[in-house]
């Protein structure tokens, strides 16, 4: 076994260095995978800017909405950038060892910036709860100091879900330094433990089911009463006025959800590893690139701010 890979001590083998074996061994396959996940990060990267500096710079998105709006952006920039840019580095050198520093380091950031997401997508649905429901008051309710308590919040709630499984984790002695995924996930990590991961893995799932279960209450009682008051009102313009301002935050949440709940319908166990590849590049790569274009297409103020800043960016080309 190479020497730089593992360290002997107090014959346990401690190692220093994992091998991720990626999604594929098919070399064609591999430039096709190389191809679309390079396409969707740099899509990403660009749309999900796009929308963090119009939100900084146009006056008209300054309200609680767009700065959530922000801030799910930038969770969305980090959470890809966290993941495909080491993929891709993995796929064109060829090189697919990752030190355990770095392992760590991917998977509590993956984590922090994916879970802190949800919270902040539970929210945005306050935040259509209340612009539906009391849009006199809204101004009032969300305000600029209880959005970024909210947007606090959502990050401190996350790190205290996250750091006593995470501490366990990193005490966790390995047997194999082979991990069956393409990123340094707490799955395949657990699969090669040679420590007793019982009370880990319970941890995993309870705070799994305490941030998936809680939030999404919080988005099905916020669209419940958000529904409700939309069929109430009297005319059809008025209503499709008001499903217009919520059906961007509407698909995000379904894909967010809908990718969460199909990885825990437990698949064989063959398939089960291919399941969860699939579910993350889902995740990693194409959420992250589809949500600015949601919000973009389905939101008249995020497009005429586009709209306006293109116009300035051509009106000074020609000068």
């Amino acid at each position: 076994m190479d020497q730089s890979h593992v360290l002997e001590l107090s014959n346990h083998t401690v190692f220093t260095t994992f091998i991720l074996l990626g999604l594929t061994e098919d070399p064609q396959l591999q430039i096709l995978i190389f191809t679309f996940l390079l396409i969707t990060y740099m899509l990403s990267v660009i749309g999900n800017l796009t929308i963090i500096f119009l939100t900084l710079v146009d006056t008209h998105l300054k309200t609680a909405m767009y700065v959530l709006l922000q801030n799910f952006s930038f969770l969305e920039l980090s959470f890809t950038s966290t993941c495909i840019p080491r993929f891709l580095y993995s796929i064109s050198t060829g090189d697919r060892t990752i030190t355990y520093n770095a392992c760590m380091s991917q998977m509590f950031f993956a984590y922090l910036f994916g879970v802190t997401e949800f919270f902040l997508l539970a929210t945005m649905s306050y935040d259509r709860y209340v612009a539906i429901l009391k849009p006199l008051h809204y101004m009032t309710v969300m305000n600029p100091r209880t959005c970024k308590i909210f947007i606090l919040g959502c990050w401190m709630t996350t790190l205290l879900v996250l750091l006593p499984p995470l501490s366990l984790g990193l005490e966790l002695e390995f047997c194999d330094s082979v991990i069956d995924h393409f990123v340094c996930d707490a799955n395949p990590l657990l699969k090669i433990s040679c420590t007793d991961t019982w009370i880990i893995e319970q941890m995993v799932i309870g705070c799994s089911v305490l941030f998936f279960i809680m939030t999404l209450v919080c988005v099905v009682l916020s669209y419940i009463y958000i529904i409700r008051t939309i069929l109430r009102l009297p005319s059809a313009q008025q209503r499709n006025k008001a499903f217009s301002t919520c059906s961007s935050h509407i698909i995000v949440v379904s894909i967010a959800y809908g990718s969460c709940i199909f990885v825990y319908i437990k698949p064989s166990a063959k398939d089960e590893m291919a399941v969860n590849k699939g579910v993350t590049i889902l995740n990693t790569s194409v959420s992250p690139m589809l949500n600015p274009f949601i919000y973009t297409l389905r939101n008249k103020l995020v497009k005429q701010a586009f709209s306006d800043f293109i116009k300035r960016i051509m009106l000074l080309s020609k000068h």
